[in-house]
C-alpha cells in the first residue's frame, strides 16, 4: 500500500511529510524545494493489543509509545512527489515526472495551503483563494486519466464489441500500470449511465466523464487543509468544504513537524495526534513562545491534524483493518511480544490473512484462534479490527 503526497509548490508537503516520517528532506521557501520523490514510513496508530493481556509489545517495524505501550504505529508508505502546477498533463513543470511517480499510488493526500499567501504557482500573493489550487490539481489528473483512455479508445472500444468482451478488462489493461484492476473499472461501470455493450457509441463527454469517475474511485484522495494557524484559512476552509466534497481534515504540519522533532530530542514529551505534550527541559523564550503557539492551535483543533489525516487515509478511504499474528501467549520464538501488525483491507477473510502470513500457512490452513475469545474461527472468518488470530496448520 502506498500514499502518494500532492498539492501544488510550497503548500507544505514535505513540512507533512517530514513531520509524518521524521525523515531528513528538503524544505525550502521556493517553488520545487522537492525534484525527485521522497519515500518513507508512515504509521498509523491504534491502540495496540498486548495492554488487554498485560504485556507491552516488540513491534518488528514500527513503534509503540505512552503508558505502558498503550499506542501502537503501525507502518506503511508514503511518498512526497514534487509540486504539481497547471499543465502538468501536457508536461508543464515536472507533470510528466509527476505523474509516473504517482502511478504506484493507492491513494492521496492533497496538502492545500488554506492560507491564501502563496499562488498556484507557490509565490507570494495576498487572499489568494485555495480552492483554485484544487481545481488545478483535480483537473491535471482527470486529464491524465482521460489521456490514457483515449490514447485507444476507438480501437479497443471496437475490438470489445466485435469480439464480443467485456470492456472492463479492455480498460483495466490500459490502466494497468496505473494499479487499476478490473474490479475498480466494474465498479465505476456499474454506476455508469453509459451501455457497457456498446461502447463505441459513447461520445466525447461520456468517456471523458468515465475517466474522471474511474480516477476517483482507483486513486481516492483525501484533503490536508493545512497552514490552518495562518489568519485567513478558517474562512478559506468553509469555503472548501461548501464547494468541494473530498473528505478533509484541518492541518498545521510545521507545529506537529516541532512537536515530533522536539520529542525526538527528549525537550518534551508528545503522543502523535494527542491533545497536548509535556515540557520535559527547560526551554529558552524562543520555544516556549512556539511551544504555546502550538498548544493553542491544539487546545481549538485537538490535535495538529497530521495523525488523523494519516488514520483517514488508511482506514477511511482506503478501508484497511490492523491484524495481529498472536500465539496463545502472544510471543515469538524469540521472545518478542506481538512483534508484527499487518493492514489488510476490510472484507479480507481468515484465510486471507493466512495467506498474507505465507503462502505455505495459507495453503495448509486448517482454522484460526481468536485470542480475544478463544474460540476457533473458520477460512470465511471477516477480520476485524484489531484482530489477533493464531493460525493452525496442518
Amino acid at each position: 500500500m502506498l500514499v502518494g503526497l500532492i498539492g501544488r509548490p510550497s503548500s507544505g508537503k514535505s513540512t507533512f511529510f517530514k513531520a509524518a516520517t521524521l525523515m531528513d528532506v528538503l524544505i525550502a521557501p521556493y517553488p520545487f524545494a522537492t525534484i525527485k520523490p521522497n519515500h518513507g514510513m508512515g504509521f498509523v496508530k491504534i491502540p495496540d493489543l498486548a495492554p488487554e493481556f498485560g504485556k507491552i509489545s516488540n513491534p518488528r517495524e514500527g513503534y509503540v509509545k505512552g503508558e505502558k505501550g498503550y499506542w501502537r504505529f503501525v507502518p506503511f508508505d508514503l511518498m512526497d512527489v514534487a509540486g504539481l502546477v497547471e499543465g502538468a498533463s501536457e508536461g508543464k513543470g515536472l507533470g510528466n515526472e509527476f505523474l509516473n511517480d504517482l502511478a504506484g499510488a493507492d491513494a492521496f493526500i492533497h496538502v492545500l495551503d488554506m492560507s491564501g499567501e502563496t499562488d498556484g504557482e507557490g509565490k507570494p500573493a495576498k487572499d489568494y483563494y485555495p480552492g483554485n489550487d484544487l481545481r488545478i490539481i483535480e483537473s491535471e489528473l482527470n486529464k491524465w486519466y482521460l489521456g490514457i483512455l483515449s490514447k485507444a479508445w476507438k480501437v479497443f472500444s471496437r475490438t470489445a464489441e466485435m469480439q464480443k468482451k467485456n470492456i472492463a478488462e479492455a480498460i483495466a489493461t490500459q490502466f494497468s500500470g496505473l494499479k487499476v484492476s478490473i474490479e475498480d473499472v466494474k465498479s465505476v461501470l456499474r454506476k455508469s449511465p453509459f451501455d457497457p455493450e456498446r461502447p463505441s457509441s459513447w461520445d466525447n463527454s461520456q468517456v471523458k466523464e468515465f475517466a474522471q469517475s474511474l480516477r476517483k474511485h482507483s486513486k481516492p484522495m483525501i484533503i490536508a487543509a493545512n497552514k490552518m494557524d495562518c489568519p485567513n484559512a478558517k474562512e478559506n476552509l468553509k469555503k472548501i468544504k461548501e464547494e468541494f466534497d473530498y473528505p478533509i481534515a484541518p492541518c498545521f504540519a510545521e507545529g506537529e513537524l516541532a512537536l515530533r522533532e522536539a520529542d525526538k530530542g527528549s525537550v518534551i514529551e508528545y503522543i502523535p495526534g494527542e491533545k497536548t505534550f509535556k515540557v520535559l527541559k527547560q526551554v529558552n523564550e524562543k520555544q516556549k513562545l512556539a511551544l504555546d503557539s502550538i498548544q493553542k492551535f491544539l487546545d481549538e483543533y485537538g490535535s495538529t491534524g497530521v495523525q488523523e489525516i494519516l488514520n483517514k487515509t488508511v482506514f477511511d478511504v482506503l478501508e484497511q483493518v490492523a491484524i495481529f499474528p498472536a500465539g496463545d501467549k502472544l510471543v515469538d520464538s524469540k521472545g518478542n511480544v506481538l512483534p508484527d501488525c499487518f493492514l489488510m483491507k476490510k472484507g479480507s477473510t481468515a484465510l486471507d490473512f493466512a495467506f498474507r502470513l505465507h503462502t505455505d500457512i495459507g495453503k495448509n490452513f486448517v482454522k484460526a484462534i481468536h485470542i480475544k475469545t478463544k474460540k476457533a474461527v473458520g477460512k470465511d472468518y471477516e477480520l476485524k479490527h484489531r484482530d489477533g488470530l493464531e493460525i493452525m496448520t496442518k
